[in-house]
This record gives C-alpha cells, structure tokens and sequence, in this order.
C-alpha cells in the first residue's frame, strides 16, 4: 500500500481528478500485485526486486539528475534514510513472498492494517496522544486481524506470519517517513530504490532463473507501474483534500478479490472478508479521527 499524506483543498474539477488518480493508482498496484504473484512462482524474491528496481532507477534518473547526488547521499540523520530504505525493501519482499502461498486478497486484507499498526507505533516512538476512540479502533483492528488469519481453524500459519511482518515494516516506514518529514522526496525514493537494488545485486545471484525476454519486460514494468502509481498518488493529493480521497485505497481490497478470482481462481473464504471489512472500518474511523484532530489544531 502507498504511503499517506495530507493536500490542500481544492476546487470540484481537481477534487474530481484526484478522486480519478487515486482510483487508478489503486487499479495500477493491484495490476503490479497480480504480475509479482504470478512472477515469484518462476523468480526469486530478490531477483524480482532486482529488476524492478533498475526499471525504477532508470525512471528516477532524469529527477536524480536535476536534484544533484550531493543533494540525494548527504542528509541530515543519515541512519534515519537507512533504517527507512530497509524497511521498504523488506516490506516489498514479504509481500512477494507471502503472496507465493497466499491467495491476493488474503495478503493485500493484511496489509489494509497498516494504519493500526501506525497508530500504535506512533505513540511508542512518536509520543503521540490518543484518546479513547481511537484505542478503540486499534482495538476493532486487530480483532480484524485475528478475524482475517482465523487462529481457530486452518488459515493460521508463517505465510499469514510473513504478511503480518510485512504490514508491521510498512508501518515502520510510514512512522520513519514521518519523521523524515521535510527531507528531500526524490532523495527518500531514491533511498529506498537503491536499498532494493542493493539486496538484489546480493542475494539474487544465489536463486538466478534466466528470464525470457517478455518476462524480462514484465519484471522491469512491475517498478514502471509502481512508480507511475506512486506518482498518481502523490499527484491526487495534491489535487484533492487526503480526507477526500484515501479512504479510495480501500478499493484494493476489491481489486484484490476480483483479479485473485480472475487470474489465479482464488475465492476468499469468508473470514477474509469478514476480517477485511473490520479492518478497512477501523482504518477508515482512525484516519477521520486524524483529520478531525488536524482541523482541531488548525482551529
């Protein structure tokens, strides 16, 4: 899932692109989703992430050009870039390699939980406050969670582990995109493009499959779609207000249904989707109550 943040207000037409942006921004990492499922049952992890992540380089170079490599490897608490570029690419590769046992709904329902964990982690390590409701829904969240894995029955198991460790490093780089707040954007991506190209270049060589030349393709445009959608993103929250148009990442979720069904005939039992639809609640509830606060301080 893409990283939040806020936007300013904005007329009817940009509202209405921007609600178009994001929703295709969603379609297009469903679409990445559905290609690294289908990808990491011939290619390693990691040669995966290798590949994808020179396609992004490549795309990223012009901006990394204008922006200056001085500008890019100095920063301010350099440890900081580090800690956050490796949870990127260690979230990126749970995902791959839950989604080689996990039907895609199952996975992205996991990933839907990002905002608890972020909520939680953010008052252990950001001293943050909240009160009662939003406890509240952590609380409903993670019922949600347990609803979705379903610790009675026979969906418990590493590969729901290796998702849920997957959503809590995703919530560690939100938290450390927080606090890297005023930092350089093209630096923060490039970070972590390279962090990903870095843990290719080592690991891949261990698992290489020589990849045909349309897979070849297809690997380089799982970091073309990914940037794109990122872009369409950040665009769309440029355009519209963020309480506005992130509760349309929620669509994921139906994507995930869809397309799972469509191409690999995987139909989400029903506890996926029941867990699904508590966790999307609570996500929801938090990230109102986030903008109701925002507009308290503003106040």
């Amino acid at each position: 899932m893409p990283e939040m943040k806020a936007a300013p207000l904005a007329g009817p037409d940009r509202i209405m692109a921007g609600i178009g942006l994001m929703l295709a921004a969603m379609f297009a990492f469903s679409i990445n989703d559905v290609m690294g499922k289908w990808l990491v049952a011939t290619y390693g992890v990691a040669q995966l992430l290798l590949i994808r992540s020179f396609a992004a380089a490549l795309m990223l170079a012009p901006a990394i050009h204008r922006t200056g490599w001085r500008t890019i490897v100095f920063q301010e608490r350099p440890w900081l870039h580090v800690a956050r570029a490796i949870c990127s690419t260690a979230e990126v590769a749970f995902f791959y390699w839950a989604v080689i046992y996990l039907p895609l709904a199952d996975a992205v329902a996991f990933y839907l939980a990002c905002p608890i964990f972020v909520t939680l982690f953010a008052i252990v390590f950001l001293k943050e406050k909240v009160g009662w409701r939003r406890w509240l829904a952590i609380v409903v969240g993670f019922i949600g969670v347990l609803i979705a894995v379903n610790p009675t029955g026979a969906g418990i198991g590493w590969p729901a582990l290796i998702a849920i460790s997957g959503t809590i490093l995703f919530a560690g780089l939100n938290i450390l995109t927080r606090k890297l707040a005023g930092a350089n954007e093209v630096a923060l991506v490039t970070w972590q493009v390279a962090s990903a190209l870095l843990f290719g270049l080592v690991v891949a060589p261990f698992r290489w499959v020589q990849p045909s030349l349309f897979d070849f393709a297809c690997l380089s445009l799982l970091g073309i779609v990914a940037t794109l959608a990122h872009m369409g993103v950040n665009r769309s929250l440029k355009y519209a207000p963020a309480a506005v148009v992130v509760p349309y990442q929620y669509t994921l979720i139906v994507w995930a249904v869809v397309l799972g069904f469509l191409f690999f005939g995987d139909v989400p039992k029903l506890h996926v989707l029941i867990g699904s639809a508590v966790i999307v609640a609570a996500g929801l509830y938090i990230f109102m109550r986030e903008q109701a606060r925002a507009r308290e301080k503003v106040s």
